[in-house]
């Protein structure tokens, strides 16, 4: 796994602004103006956060005469899970010990 693509997914999905655009794309392709509309940003904010989306290959933006609509590259979010996924079987797993350990315990005062 590129650790410099790593790096700059979670870099842009540190921002909330960034996130609630990805989650907007989510649901289906969308121009700058339709990103914009709910959010309370320029129209100049909102091409920032989808620059840095874009450079982290988050989106892409088609070429469609002047319709420009925004898609969600699933790729790098792809990567991003999967290198998080074997922290959370780590996490998982010591939190099992953690458990029988303590119900190790349980029993034992239980029994004392």
């Amino acid at each position: 796994m590129d650790t410099n693509q790593l790096s700059a997914t979670f870099a842009a999905l540190a921002d909330p602004t960034r996130r609630a655009i990805l989650a907007r794309l989510a649901e289906g392709e969308a121009t700058v103006n339709e990103l914009a509309d709910p959010l309370p940003l320029t129209l100049q904010a909102v091409s920032k956060h989808l620059k840095v989306l874009e450079q982290a290959g988050l989106i892409s933006r088609g070429r469609t005469a002047q319709w420009r609509p925004c898609r969600l590259e699933p790729v790098p979010l792809r990567e991003a899970t999967h290198w998080l996924e074997r922290y959370r079987q780590f996490w998982d797993g010591s939190f099992d010990r953690l458990s029988a350990h303590l119900q190790e315990i349980q029993k034992g005062n239980a029994h004392g």
